[in-house]
């Protein structure tokens, strides 16, 4: 196998692993040794803390390459030409996910509870050997894993491209587009191609070859061919002058768009689970059977319910719906995303329901001279797993919607796309909470003078908004 073929995905998901497990080390580091402990010297405080920042920064890069690079490598794995593999591909999705899972409630409970009666050094450090073991075996496996051919010609950054179109379209931002689409470059027409008299280079060059479309008409203008005054076509670099290919990449990508767009407010109310949640969750009875639960562990419900979703849905639902619509995978994607848009939109509204419960309980104790009555925490609980469900059908879904639908060469970009919905989702839930809270005056220190109710009710309507939105493009959208 030749290694100058190594797909993007596979070396940018070995950079991720390995800055993740530096990133690790570093946070292993910084708990252990006596250098780095706060109390050691006057100047330990400020190096234990740029240890810290150091580790963490370098995690967060590490996930963002690893991340997006697994999925789409993982994906590569099958060929979407054999029917039977395209089936499994669907399923990898799903396991994928569930692994996922599996991991974070390892670490919500078995490091954490090291963290907290062992030792942070050793919490640390069993992480970071277990992404050292991952870096081995996916080191190992280098020579089982399907390696997808670049498309000639294309640069090494799917960003780049994407950037060379846009400056181009500027540059050309004043020349007329031609009537006829095959005038512009690179643009083989099948019947130049059907009567065998391409070249070599045309050949190489209709090697993933994305046929032209009428859509974002103004890109077409990166892939004007321009003539001198003799009638000759002139030569021009790739920021002037794009083919025609390259510009449907990035016309494939816009039409992504308001999926994307529709996934903000998903994780949005995703992101509930880890704020108000939590804080709804310490205003109500924590005791359950003598224990004392802490509302952040709660979240372990939506973990469990993605663990038995996709299993379910896997096993039941998908060959169920196969029968009915069928559909290879059971649903399309978009009905899978939709369907999680709904049951976010639901646990907003059960969440508001709860509030508004446990304020009119709260309102009914202030009046009584006698002890204070609570909603129970574990009514929380049906929210959390709600939400887990959510999970397995829009995030899930959103992977396989966003490899599939991006261009050759670009499948960890769009996979990348998809990670940047979840975070650009963390950051309108912030913007969200603090334009309420300063607006409105729902949400308080005590939640007994506010009415957190409310913003679940607005969150609940954001979300039935934002699924009539979602519905309104997906039968617009042409995929």
């Amino acid at each position: 196998m030749d290694r100058d073929l190594l797909p993007d995905a596979a070396r940018r998901g070995f950079l991720g692993r390995r800055a993740l497990g530096q990133g690790m080390l570093i946070m292993t580091l910084s708990a252990s040794l006596p250098l780095f402990q706060p109390s050691s010297s006057p100047n330990a405080s400020g190096i234990h803390g740029f240890a810290v920042y150091m580790g963490l920064y370098l995690v967060a890069l590490g996930t963002g390459g690893i991340k997006p690079c697994s999925s789409a490598l993982g994906a590569d794995q099958f060929d979407g030409a054999d029917p039977a593999e395209l089936v499994t591909k669907g399923s990898f999705f799903n396991w994928y996910y569930f692994a996922i899972n599996i991991g974070s409630l390892l670490s919500a409970t078995a490091i954490v509870w090291i963290q907290d009666n062992v030792g942070w050094s050793v919490g640390f450090g069993i992480p970071m050997l277990v992404m050292a073991l991952g870096l081995a075996v996916f080191v190992a496996g280098r020579n089982f894993y399907r390696y997808k051919r670049r498309p000639p010609g294309h640069c090494s950054s799917p960003l780049t491209r994407v950037a060379q179109v846009v400056v181009a379209a500027v540059r050309n931002c004043r020349l007329e587009l031609p009537d006829d689409p095959s005038a512009l470059h690179e643009l083989l027409l099948p019947s130049s191609s059907s009567l065998g008299s391409t070249t070599k280079e045309e050949e190489e060059g209709d090697y993933c070859r994305i046929a032209h479309t009428s859509q974002f008409r103004f890109l077409d203008k990166a892939a004007i061919v321009e003539e001198n005054k003799k009638g000759k076509k002139k030569k021009a670099g790739p920021w002037k002058q794009c083919r025609v290919s390259q510009v449907e990449e990035l016309k494939m990508l816009l039409r992504m768009s308001p999926v994307w767009a529709s996934l903000l407010l998903f994780f949005a109310a995703t992101a509930q689970m880890s704020s108000t949640l939590i804080e709804q969750g310490m205003a109500m009875d924590t005791r359950v059977f003598g224990f004392t639960v802490p509302p952040a562990s709660l979240s372990t419900f939506d973990i469990a319910s993605v663990l038995l979703w996709v299993p379910l849905y896997d096993a039941l639902l998908v060959p169920l719906a196969r029968r009915l619509t069928g559909e290879s995978r059971g649903f399309t994607q978009r009905q899978r995303i939709g369907a999680g848009l709904a049951l976010s939109a639901l646990a907003m509204a059960y969440a508001a329901h709860v509030e508004a419960w446990r304020l009119s309980m709260a309102a009914a104790a202030a009046r009584e001279t006698e002890g204070k009555k609570r909603v129970g925490i574990m009514w929380q609980a049906p929210c959390y797993f709600v939400m887990g469900a959510a999970e397995v059908f829009a995030s899930i879904g959103m992977l396989e919607y966003f490899y599939d639908q991006s261009p050759e060469g670009m499948k960890s970009l769009g996979t990348a796309l998809a990670q940047l919905a979840i975070a650009g989702g963390n950051y309108l839930n912030s913007g969200l909470l603090g334009a309420v809270a300063s607006a409105t005056g729902w949400i308080t220190d005590d939640l007994d003078e506010g009415h957190l109710d409310y913003f679940f009710w607005f969150m609940a309507a954001l979300g039935v908004a934002n699924l009539l939105q979602f519905v309104y493009c997906s039968t617009r959208h042409k995929g």
